[in-house]
C-alpha cells in the first residue's frame, strides 16, 4: 500500500473528493414530478430493464479482480480521477428527452474510453453498452440528437489517458469502469423509478 500510494502520487490524477451518489435526504433536486414528460403509465419495458442489468453485471466482478491486483480497498479508485470521464448521472430537473439524451451520450463516450480498458484486460464490456444505448434511443422522440465521437475526437479522448507507465494505465482502466458501475447503478435507479412514477 505504501508502494501503491508512492505510485499514484506520480500519476497523472488529482483526488477525488468523496461525493454522496445518492441525494441528500429532502433533496428535491432530482424531482421529475410535474414534468409533463414523465406521464403516469409510462413504464420502461421490461426488456430495457433487462439489458440495463446486463450492463451492470458485466463489471459487477470488477470489484474483485481490482482488491486482488493491487491488495487495497475497491472505495481507493474514488481518489482516483480522470477529467475526460462523462459527468456523473444529473440529479436534477431535466425533462425525458434531455435525461435520456444525457445518459446515452454519456455511454457513448464510456464505449470509446473502453477501448483502453480492453487493451490493458481482455475482456469485453462494451457489446453491453452497446445494446443498452439502442434500447435508450428506442425511448426517445429525437434519437438524431445522441451523436457518437468523431475518430479525431475518439484519438484525442485516449491519448489523453495513455501513458508510458504501465502502472498509470491500469490504474486509469480500472478507474473507468468504476465509474462506468457507479454511472449504470445511478442511471438505472433514478431514470427507471422516474419512469414508472405516477
Amino acid at each position: 500500500p505504501v508502494m501503491l500510494a508512492t505510485l499514484l502520487h506520480c500519476a497523472p490524477a488529482v483526488p477525488l473528493e468523496d461525493v454522496p451518489t445518492e441525494s441528500p435526504a429532502g433533496d428535491t433536486s432530482g424531482d421529475l414530478s410535474g414534468d409533463p414528460l414523465f406521464e403516469e403509465g409510462d413504464n420502461p419495458p421490461d426488456q430495457l430493464s433487462n439489458v440495463w442489468e446486463s450492463a451492470i453485471e458485466a463489471v459487477r466482478g470488477h470489484k474483485a479482480a481490482f482488491e486482488n491486483e493491487f491488495q487495497v480497498k475497491y472505495t481507493f479508485l474514488g481518489n482516483y480521477k480522470i477529467s475526460s470521464l462523462p459527468d456523473a448521472c444529473p440529479h436534477s430537473n431535466f425533462r425525458k428527452e434531455a435525461y435520456l439524451r444525457k445518459f446515452a451520450q454519456g455511454l457513448l463516450t464510456y464505449t470509446v474510453l473502453l477501448k483502453h480498458v480492453e487493451k490493458e484486460y481482455p475482456r469485453k464490456y462494451s457489446s453491453q453498452l452497446d445494446n443498452l444505448i439502442s434500447k435508450i434511443k428506442e425511448k426517445m422522440r429525437h434519437q438524431e440528437k445522441v451523436t457518437a465521437l468523431t475518430s479525431s475526437q475518439e484519438e484525442q479522448l485516449l491519448q489523453d489517458i495513455d501513458s508510458p507507465i504501465i502502472f498509470n494505465r491500469r490504474m486509469t482502466a480500472h478507474s473507468i469502469v468504476y465509474n462506468l458501475r457507479n454511472f449504470l447503478v445511478d442511471c438505472k435507479r433514478f431514470i427507471i423509478n422516474k419512469l414508472r412514477a405516477p
